[in-house]
């Protein structure tokens, strides 16, 4: 017996898995990723031959598994958004994004520098990475597969699923004004200010916003609309197509220096607003939908492990307190109070301000801001940081997300039809 052949067995049972799981979890306060986190935990414990991960020395491939990851996510959360895009249809995402991701990243940077004493570089990285939403980890608070029925996406879902999307792209400038910031020791000047503003965040939208809408037009018309059969591909009712959107979207983003990330939803936005109620929409999205579940379940079996075996031991109490205060206090408070004088119930502004989880986007950008800049040695700390509080999302959220949403949708149904939410 080799370590190669545990490790494909162990593949093997993990692919298996994430095809069984999420149904023997249904309905149940369990959600998948707490399986697969658990069990990342456990078999790293075990007296086996196994690899042992480390972030630390093993970053770049971290970095790209988690890349891989989000984008295909995204494109799966785009495709499932039936809502034409406008100001006041998004009116709750756009909150979401203008007001509790920047107020977010600075609460949670503060946090950083009081209870860590970090330099203000590595704790503007903490806020960065730690602000975006990942509703992936808990499917019972996004939107499903895509249909027809327009009450399908109800407030909550579609706010979260939305946030998501949106503010996986928005939060790179917090990291990028991190990085920047800790390679001029802490040190920056107006002007250097101004310069990320108008490329950082203004230039680098724009780019991947009209990457997205362009490339998502081409595509909507060549799968719906093309007069070639062999380009119609919605005729053919192939899945994989679905990548090829993915990661051409981000590929010509990035090479034209925009977010990516930005783009790849966008992309799919585009795609499904091309022929809303086609039937393609939802072969596209189980196709990325089952790439996700792969990706993300063997990203938390590996950060399960590595908590167990290594992270847990770089943690400090005022590290855990920082994960709890952001998920339990932070989070909800900016999520209510961007949520003030919104159209929904006050139910529904609570699940909404309260499930804002951390996941696979964090792992990311932590891996690629280690990759510009060591942080001042903190690099172990700040990946056992970024663990604990996405393992301790997975846990609370995984466990609160199915009952909440299950009472929650009990209460809407019995609400009269013409009644607000």
């Amino acid at each position: 017996m080799t370590p190669a052949d545990i490790v494909y067995t162990a593949l093997g049972l993990g692919a298996l898995a994430a095809a069984v799981v999420p149904r023997l979890v249904r309905r149940r306060p369990l959600s998948t990723p707490m399986v697969f986190l658990a069990a990342g935990a456990v078999v790293a414990l075990l007296p086996l031959p196994l690899p042992q991960v480390d972030p630390v020395q093993d970053r770049v491939w971290v970095e790209h598994i988690a890349e891989v990851c989000v984008i295909v996510s995204l494109m799966g959360a785009g495709l499932a958004l039936n809502r034409p895009f406008g100001l006041r249809a998004w009116a709750g995402p756009w909150r979401l994004i203008g007001i509790t991701l920047p107020l977010t990243v600075a609460a949670t940077a503060a946090l950083a520098w009081a209870l860590l004493g970090w330099p203000i570089a590595a704790a503007l990285l903490v806020g960065a990475l730690l602000a975006p939403t990942d509703p992936v980890l808990a499917a019972e608070v996004r939107v499903g597969e895509p249909t027809a029925d327009k009450d399908d996406e109800d407030e909550v879902r579609f706010t979260l699923t939305a946030e998501a999307g949106l503010n996986d792209g928005l939060a790179f400038p917090f990291v990028l004004a991190a990085t920047t910031l800790a390679a001029a020791q802490g040190v920056w000047s107006q002007a250097d200010w101004g310069r990320w503003f108008a490329v950082d965040v203004v230039a680098k939208v724009a780019i991947g916003v009209t990457v997205g809408l362009a490339l998502g037009r081409l595509l909507g018309w060549m799968f719906f609309r093309a007069g070639a059969s062999a380009l119609r591909l919605s005729d053919h009712m192939e899945g994989f197509v679905a990548l090829a959107a993915t990661f051409l979207s981000y590929g010509i983003a990035e090479l034209a220096h925009g977010y990516g990330f930005l783009a790849v939803f966008v992309t799919a936005c585009a795609i499904r607003a091309a022929e809303r109620d086609h039937g393609y929409h939802r072969v596209l999205h189980e196709f990325t939908d089952q790439i996700e579940r792969l990706l993300t379940a063997a990203l938390l079996f590996l950060l399960g492990g590595y908590l167990v075996t290594s992270g847990f031991a770089e943690l400090t109490w005022q590290a855990v307190l920082l994960a709890l205060l952001l998920i339990v206090f932070v989070r909800p408070a900016l999520g209510w109070i961007a949520q003030w004088g919104f159209v929904t119930g006050p139910r529904e502004r609570i699940v909404t301000a309260a499930f804002g989880l951390r996941g696979i986007g964090s792992l990311f950008y932590l891996a690629y801001a280690l990759g510009h800049n060591g942080f001042d040695g903190l690099a172990s700390q700040l990946w056992a940081l970024t663990g604990v509080t996405v393992a301790l999302s997975v846990l609370l959220h995984g466990a609160s997300a199915t009952p909440i949403i299950q009472r929650l949708d009990r209460l809407r149904d019995a609400r009269p039809t013409d009644g607000p939410l």
